[in-house]
């Protein structure tokens, strides 16, 4: 995986950019995302990984470091190894008194 590559998941209608790269294999809704889906996604989303994308939203594995942005939300969860993917918290400011 390269930072900047789009990513399709093969199940619904997901679609994330890379934004720090890992060598794993990344899977949305229990299947394995694509680079070029050719036609639209097919398949049943897998129970237990259908709590969905959202769109704008950071997507992180710990263990690795790689983080996604999602771009077009849909019906899976993103998931390494089968461990879903946290959404990564936003940073707080200081304040500007």
């Amino acid at each position: 995986m390269k930072v900047g590559k789009r990513l399709k998941s093969t199940v619904c209608s997901t679609n994330v950019v890379v934004v720090r790269a890992a060598d794993v294999a990344l899977s949305c809704g229990g299947a394995p995302v694509v680079e070029d889906l050719a036609g639209e996604p097919s398949g049943d989303v897998a129970p237990g990984l259908d709590g969905g994308t959202l769109l704008g939203k950071r997507y992180l594995h710990e263990a690795s470091g790689l983080e996604v942005m999602c771009v077009q939300a849909g019906a899976g969860s993103l998931s390494v190894d089968g461990v879903v993917l946290e959404v990564k918290a936003a940073k707080s400011l200081p304040a500007s008194d």
